[in-house]
This record gives structure tokens, C-alpha cells and sequence, in this order.
């Protein structure tokens, strides 16, 4: 019995670890959202409650 390579299992491998990485530097490009004022959120919550 011959050794054979999985030509297409190992390409399909590579693709999912190169889509993996990239998803992961995508999500790291994206800035956080920060500087955010709680105190005039929550008087618009209770302007709308009103």
C-alpha cells in the first residue's frame, strides 16, 4: 500500500487557518470603542422614560 497525499484535505486546512488568522486581524483592526459618557446616557434613558 502506497503512501498517498490528501492534496485537497491539506489545502482546505491551510485555507481555514489563513481565513482564521485573518478574521482575528480583522476584529484586531477594528478601534474599542471608548470616551464613553454614562452620566448623559442615562439622563437620555430618563428624559425618554418621562
Amino acid at each position: 500500500m502506497g503512501v498517498t497525499e490528501l492534496k485537497r484535505k491539506s489545502r482546505r486546512n491551510k485555507e481555514t487557518a489563513k481565513n482564521r488568522v485573518a478574521r482575528i486581524k480583522d476584529l484586531l483592526r477594528r478601534p474599542e470603542i471608548r470616551n464613553v459618557d454614562v452620566e448623559a446616557i442615562k439622563a437620555e434613558f430618563e428624559a425618554n422614560k418621562k
